[in-house]
């Protein structure tokens, strides 16, 4: 059985820069993606339910690229990373690669983002 979470409006579930493993599927609810300049934040996405969120990191174990909060009441499954690192495990080297590639130019272009705020 694998693990809920459940958001009430305006909670934090990630902070950008943190250091966290985490992966979720966002079972029900619209969450808001933010990014730091300064001492100001920004919008820069919206996630809704369906769609994972926290990939990044629970893939390359890099800090969190931005925050994620709910906008509404939200209800989150917790994706195991040691599951899904067994699973990874059992594929051929060149899925690992894939991702890592991938994980490499998706970070790349997020740091070339202006943010106008």
């Amino acid at each position: 059985m694998s693990e809920t979470l459940e958001l009430k409006p305006n909670e934090y579930l990630i902070r950008e820069g943190e250091n966290s493993a985490n992966m979720f599927y966002l079972q029900s609810g619209t969450l808001a993606v933010y990014k730091r300049k300064g001492d100001a934040e920004r919008q820069i996405g919206t996630i809704y339910s369906g769609e994972l969120v926290g990939e990044m990191s629970f893939l390359d174990k890099k800090p969190r690229s931005a925050t994620v909060k709910a906008i509404q009441e939200c209800t989150l499954v917790v994706i195991p990373v040691d599951k899904f690192q067994k699973f990874l495990d059992s594929q051929p080297a060149w899925h690992k690669a894939l991702i890592d590639t991938l994980l490499d130019r998706l970070r790349r272009a997020n740091t070339r983002i202006k943010i106008d705020i």
